[in-house]
């Protein structure tokens, strides 16, 4: 069989419940829309981490946080020993290539390539300009478009308002390199990681964009008044914001001084009263100005005739408060709308097309299928599972694992408690404990969706969730090398 091309789309911070196929009147995602058509969605997907660097980690090696190491945003180095699917692709014969971010050590301007596999490596973090190096998008600006970058973010990078035109967006600088890179002559299948930045905070879309999304139309986060009192329970546990607020008090938005304005210090100037409506309206315009760029780039596909030999992958890292329990951004939080994220696969002709799966997935299972969808052995040092029995129906999807974890230790460095954090759930419940604290979580899906009833103080329910949660985790853990002899 033909090996597959695999065009590879990770988005940053996107929610699992923002595509218009899969429930949500209040946005427009036609090009994720046409992929849930032509591919299988998973509507329970899970992120190994609520933070960028380990779940990155965890979705490039198939391996749990346990066991690769790579806990924290901002490591000074990737782990040697640790194998990139990209890296085993290109060993096999693939042309890769990598256009936006990467995120798997520090990375603030610039960040140390490893063994990664790459043969195009058209980098960029974050949009905000570097004044002393640049970068792979800088450059676009000031070569191909004429536009001084430095002053383009001048004045932008508020918490929340218009960003740059959507012409000279990072976004449409990612499409432009992915066709680019898709329409190249060559003999062997490519495999492209494309790394949009977008909808990370600060939630600053397209104004042409903005414009087309009517914040007053939008349904208010999820809340109720408990979740102001709950907050004294969790203050001292890491999150970029701490004290909760209301998203029903409107709130004129202050944006923050010029010095502040930076990508990397959002965290340090979350408005003490934002307008939640104007938050998610940014958010929403981010992804659909988003959407239309992979629209251009699945058009490219088809008119270039490989739509038909290519895999189509599209997720997310993590996903984003978003107001929710009056919350925004992320940190040591296990919340559906941090951890929950969307994945939707699509291959003409190997994928079954049109459906949707409940089945309880994760990022550690995007290697192994890939390699397998590619012909190629999965390493015995893979923890994930393939899902390619379940996308070609061979495998009942029930029956691929009884539960996904995720996990939080000292990742973010604005952290004021090095917290640490682990969350299971098996499809009902969901247990979450934050090591060092008296406190945990333990919700039931099946009777509160929005995870406002914590159940933690029912006695017997949490000693049996915590057995299964011990357990759950434990089994994250790799045993090392494999046993040669007996003795």
């Amino acid at each position: 069989m033909k090996r597959p091309n695999i065009l590879w789309v990770c988005t940053d911070q996107q929610r699992w419940d923002t595509i218009r196929a899969l429930g949500n009147a209040h946005i427009r995602t036609p090009a994720m829309d046409s992929l849930v058509a032509s591919g299988t969605a998973f509507t329970r997907c899970y992120a190994q981490s609520p933070i960028c660097t380990p779940s990155r980690a965890s979705m490039m090696t198939g391996r749990y946080p346990a066991t690769h190491q790579v806990q924290r945003n901002g490591n000074a180095f990737w782990p040697a020993h640790e194998v990139l699917v990209t890296k085993r692709l290109a060993d096999a014969g693939y042309d890769c290539g990598l256009i936006g971010k990467l995120h798997l050590s520090a990375a603030k301007y610039h960040e140390k390539r490893v063994d990664d596999g790459y043969r195009v490596f058209h980098w960029n973090h974050h949009p905000t300009p570097d004044a002393a190096r640049g970068d792979d998008y800088e450059h676009w600006l000031r070569h191909e478009k004429g536009v001084d970058p430095q002053a383009l973010y001048r004045d932008k990078g508020a918490f929340c308002g218009p960003g740059v035109p959507a012409a000279l967006h990072q976004s449409t600088w990612c499409a432009e390199m992915a066709i680019r890179f898709i329409t190249d002559r060559r003999d062997a299948p490519w495999c492209l990681s494309l790394n949009f930045f977008d909808p990370h905070a600060p939630f600053d879309a397209p104004p042409e964009a903005l414009a087309e999304v009517d914040a007053a139309t939008l349904p208010l986060p999820l809340w109720r008044d408990s979740d102001g009192e709950r907050w004294v329970d969790f203050q001292d546990v890491d999150q970029q914001q701490v004290r909760p607020q209301d998203p029903r008090i409107r709130h004129a938005e202050q944006p923050p001084p010029p010095a502040e304005r930076d990508h990397d210090k959002v965290a340090s100037h979350v408005p003490e009263g934002y307008d939640a409506l104007q938050v998610k309206a940014n958010y929403y315009a981010m992804i659909e100005h988003l959407d239309a760029q992979l629209g251009r780039i699945l058009a490219a596909l088809r008119d270039s005739g490989q739509d038909q030999d290519t895999i189509v992958l599209f997720h997310s890292d993590h996903g984003e408060m978003l107001g929710d329990h009056g919350l925004v951004l992320k940190g040591c939080r296990f919340f559906e709308g941090l951890v929950h994220v969307p994945m939707i696969w699509s291959w003409p002709g190997h994928i079954t097309p049109g459906l949707v799966s409940d089945a309880l997935v994760e990022l550690v299972d995007i290697a192994p299928t890939l390699l397998e969808a590619a012909g190629i052995d999965i390493p015995w040092t893979v923890q994930g599972r393939s899902l390619l029995p379940i996308l070609q129906g061979r495998a009942d999807p029930a029956r691929h694992k009884p539960h996904v974890v995720c996990e939080f230790h000292d990742a973010i460095g604005a952290g004021r408690d090095h917290s640490h954090g682990t969350m299971v759930f098996d499809g009902r419940y969901k247990s979450v404990i934050y090591h060092g604290h008296p406190i945990g979580e333990i919700f039931d899906h099946a009777t509160d969706p929005g995870e406002f009833d914590n159940l933690w103080h029912d006695l017997p329910l949490r000693a049996e969730r915590l057995k299964f949660h011990l357990d759950a985790m434990a089994g994250t853990t790799s045993a090392g090398p494999p046993r040669s002899a007996n003795y």
